[in-house]
């Protein structure tokens, strides 16, 4: 379903039918008007991106709907790790508190290894995360997910294969 050229008054037409209602829907969720704009905003550039063409959509509101809560669940994630960032930072003495520049960089560091585990199952991205962000031991690791120390090797190695495959060292 490619976009045919000249077909940018069909898209703004698509826009102007469905927007308004895609921004109540995401309001809705958000209970957040910015951050329903933002992410009404990005579905419809991620339709764009995609090059698909609106006439050819049988059920156009269930496709945008369809991108629209996986921009949302990814805003979630994202929420949830910056709001971790923050109560740990908040635990720290006051002298170890970052400059808002190195918190900043941390977040998007956060964010860069959350978008890299992303398509990794979950146990092999916790054991990365509990071996890599909090220094526990594989032992320790095994404890908290109720696995053997030898599953805790496989998931990290795991991890470390996706990891190596997409920054392109390895092939997929």
């Amino acid at each position: 379903m490619a976009v045919p050229a000249t077909s940018s008054s069909v898209l703004a037409g698509f826009y102007r039918e469905h927007h308004g209602w895609l921004l109540g829907w995401l309001r809705r969720r958000t209970h957040n008007a910015e951050c329903a704009a933002d992410l009404t905003q990005d579905t419809f550039v991620r339709l764009l991106s995609r090059r698909v063409d609106p006439t050819e959509l049988r059920l156009p509101r269930a496709y945008l709907t369809t991108i629209a809560h996986a921009l949302l669940v990814n805003h979630w994630q994202r929420a949830d790790l910056e709001r971790a960032y923050l109560a740990a930072l908040a635990a720290q003495p006051e002298p170890v508190h970052p400059s808002a520049e190195e918190r900043t960089q941390a977040l998007q560091l956060l964010h860069a290894i959350a978008d890299m585990l992303q398509g990794l199952p979950e146990r092999p991205r916790r054991a990365f995360l509990m071996a890599r962000l909090s220094g526990m031991g594989y032992a320790q690791i095994g404890q908290q997910l109720g696995v053997s120390e030898r599953m805790v090797k496989k998931y990290m190695a795991q991890a470390m294969l996706h990891c190596l495959q997409l920054s392109g060292d390895l092939p997929a």
